[in-house]
C-alpha cells in the first residue's frame, strides 16, 4: 500500500514539475519576443520566489491540520488557476498581471513540493533509513530532471501551438492529474494527532533551524550566479542564441536531477550519511566556484578557453551541488518530527525559498555591478557559510551506523 501511495505522490509531483518548468520557459521566451530585457523578465519571477517563502511556512501548518493530500491537491488547483490567468489576450499581459499569476504558481509549487517531500516520511517504516534516503533522492532527483524536460516542453509547445495553446494543453493535463489525485491519494495523510497552533510554524528544533540556515545559503550560492548572471553571460560573451542558452541550461538541470537520484550510491555504500558526510561534500562544493572564478582570469584564459572553463565548471558544480541537496533533503525528513512532519519540512523549505529569492536578486544586482566573476565569489562565500553551519548539526540517533534497508 505504501509503495502504491509513493508512486501516486511521485506521479503527482512529476506532472506538476513538468508544467512548472514549461511555464518558466514559456514566460522567458514569450516575453523576450515581446521585447522585455533580461532583468525585466527576471522581475516577473520575484513574486514567485517571495510567495514561496510565505507558502512554506503556512503550508506546513495547513498540511498538519488538514492533511498532505489536501495541500497537494490545493497546489494542483492553484497551478491550474495560474495557467488560466495567463490565457488572457496579449494586451492584458502586463508585468503586474504576470507577477500575480506567478505568485499563484509559486504558492502552488511550494504547496506541492512540501506535501510530496513530507509524505515520504509517512510511507517508510520507522528504522528503514536507507530506504527513506533512496526514496527522497529519487523523488528529488527525478523532479529536477523533469524540470529540465519541462524547459524543452515549454519551448516545443510555444513553437507548435503558441503561447495560449501551450497553456491550454497544460491546463487540461494538470486537471486530469488533479482528478486522479482526488481518487487515488490516501486521505488524511500527514494530519498531526495533536492539532498544531499557528505559532508552531516557527521551528523550535535546533537541528531543523541549523539545517534550514545551511539550506538557505546553499541555494543562494547556486542562484546568485545561475539564475540571471549565467544566461546573460553566455548570451553576451559567447554570442549564444537564446535556444542554445535554454537547451544548455535544460540539459544542466536534467544532469543535476540525475545525480540527485543517484546520490545514495555516491555518498557511502552501506551506511546512511550523517553530518560528517554533509560537511565533507559541502566543503568540496565550496572550492568549485573559486576555481571557476580564478579560471576566468586573463592569465588563465590564455591557456584554457572561457567556454571550456564554464562548461566543465558547471558540470562539476552540478555533481557536487546535487549530492549536497540530496543529503539536505534526506536529513530534513530524518530530523522532522513524526507527528506533524510538514511543519518542520515547511519551515525548512521556507529557508530554501529565502535562499532562492536572495540569490535571484543578488544575481541581477551583482552581475550588473561587477560581472560573473563577482557572482562566483559571492557563491563561494555563501557555500563557505553553509559548510560552517552544517558542522553544528547534531547527528541523528545512530545515523552513522544504521545499515541501509534492502
Amino acid at each position: 500500500m505504501n509503495v502504491k501511495q509513493y508512486f501516486v505522490v511521485t506521479g503527482n509531483y512529476w506532472a506538476f514539475t513538468l508544467t512548472d518548468g514549461a511555464l518558466r520557459m514559456l514566460v522567458v521566451l514569450y516575453f523576450h519576443q515581446l521585447g522585455y530585457a533580461p532583468l525585466e523578465i527576471a522581475l516577473l519571477f520575484v513574486f514567485y520566489e517571495l510567495f514561496g517563502v510565505i507558502t512554506n511556512l503556512v503550508g506546513g501548518y495547513l498540511g498538519a491540520r488538514i492533511g498532505l493530500n489536501r495541500t497537494m491537491q490545493l497546489g494542483l488547483a492553484l497551478q491550474v488557476i495560474a495557467l488560466l490567468a495567463l490565457t488572457v489576450p496579449t494586451e492584458m499581459l502586463t508585468v503586474l498581471w504576470v507577477m500575480v499569476a506567478h505568485a499563484l504558481s509559486g504558492i502552488a509549487k511550494d504547496l506541492n513540493k512540501m506535501s510530496a517531500k513530507s509524505s515520504v516520511k509517512y510511507l517508510v517504516a520507522e528504522g528503514e533509513q536507507g530506504r527513506l534516503y533512496r526514496w527522497v533522492a529519487v523523488l528529488t532527483g527525478s523532479k529536477n530532471a523533469l524540470k529540465g524536460v519541462g524547459f524543452f516542453l515549454g519551448g516545443l509547445l510555444l513553437t507548435l501551438v503558441g503561447f495560449a495553446g501551450a497553456l491550454w494543453v497544460m491546463i487540461v493535463g494538470l486537471t486530469l492529474v488533479f482528478l486522479l489525485s482526488v481518487v487515488l491519494l490516501q486521505r488524511d495523510l500527514g494530519v498531526a494527532k495533536a492539532k498544531p497552533k499557528f505559532r508552531d510554524i516557527l521551528s523550535k528544533s535546533r537541528a531543523i533551524n541549523v539545517l534550514s540556515a545551511a539550506r538557505m545559503f546553499l541555494f543562494g550560492a547556486r542562484d546568485v550566479w545561475f539564475v540571471i548572471a549565467l544566461p546573460v553571460f553566455l548570451s553576451q560573451q559567447f554570442a549564444w542564441d537564446h535556444w542554445q542558452v535554454g537547451t544548455f541550461l535544460a540539459l544542466w538541470v536534467i544532469f543535476y536531477g540525475f545525480v540527485q537520484a543517484m546520490a545514495p550510491r555516491l555518498t557511502g555504500g552501506k551506511r546512511v550519511p550523517g553530518v560528517a558526510s554533509a560537511t565533507a561534500w559541502a566543503g568540496i562544493l565550496t572550492l568549485i566556484p573559486v576555481v571557476i572564478a580564478l579560471g576566468l582570469s586573463e592569465s588563465v584564459t590564455e591557456f584554457i578557453a572561457p567556454q571550456t572553463m564554464i562548461i566543465v565548471g558547471l558540470l562539476l558544480f552540478a555533481l557536487f551541488f546535487a549530492v549536497n541537496s540530496s543529503l539536505h533533503s534526506y536529513l530534513i525528513i530524518r530530523y522532522a518530527s513524526a507527528d506533524g512532519v510538514s511543519l518542520d519540512v515547511g519551515f525548512y523549505y521556507m529557508a530554501n525559498a529565502m535562499g532562492r529569492l536572495l540569490g535571484t536578486i543578488l544575481s541581477g544586482l551583482v552581475f550588473q555591478w561587477a560581472g560573473l566573476v563577482a557572482c562566483l565569489w559571492f557563491s563561494a562565500g555563501f557555500l563557505a557559510l553553509s559548510t560552517l553551519i552544517v558542522r553544528y548539526l547534531p547527528n541523528p540517533q545512530a545515523n552513522e551506523n544504521m545499515p541501509q534497508a534492502t
